[in-house]
């Protein structure tokens, strides 16, 4: 294959449709917007107008709040913390914090924090040093002889 012989496979591409250019070419005199009318005239935008009747879209109630200055947290399921640590990416004989998370290619980015939760087995002792936890996901990991440390703990 040589570079004057590279071409878009068939049918890829269209050429444009020319409007308005006489009766022969089939988009002739209205150029397919029918007669008169708000549509057939130029720079008309109408998504979501209903003919001066209120549109649905004001009609219906505002409903709910979010909160402007929530936390985001991010999660972490114990289940991949133990395949983390079986594939030797989690050091489990060190502490566990969470730069060495995002270190690790575990979580992205630690958002306001980390929090762990119980989804997933967890068999090996690791010691967890992170923003929250779920009250089943410090349970699994000391049953299975680790310890899990939080900043909320911390804090009282």
């Amino acid at each position: 294959m040589k570079l004057h012989e590279l071409r878009d496979n068939e049918g890829a591409t269209q050429r444009k449709k020319r409007v308005a250019r006489g009766p022969g070419s089939g988009k002739g005199k209205t150029a397919g917007r029918g007669i008169k009318g708000q549509k057939s005239r130029s720079g008309v935008a109408i998504n979501g107008y209903e003919g001066g009747q209120m549109p649905l879209y004001q009609r219906l109630p505002k409903r709910g709040f979010n909160k402007p200055n929530r936390k985001a947290y991010a999660a972490v399921n114990l289940g991949l913390i133990q395949k983390f640590v079986e594939a030797g990416k989690l050091d489990a004989t060190a502490a566990i914090t969470e730069d060495a998370m995002v270190a690790s290619g575990l979580v992205r980015r630690k958002l306001d924090g980390i929090r762990v939760l119980a989804k997933g087995e967890i068999t090996t002792a690791v010691n967890l040093e992170v923003t929250g936890a779920s009250k089943s996901a410090v349970e699994a990991v000391e049953k299975a002889g680790g310890s899990l440390k939080t900043a909320a703990a911390a804090a009282e």
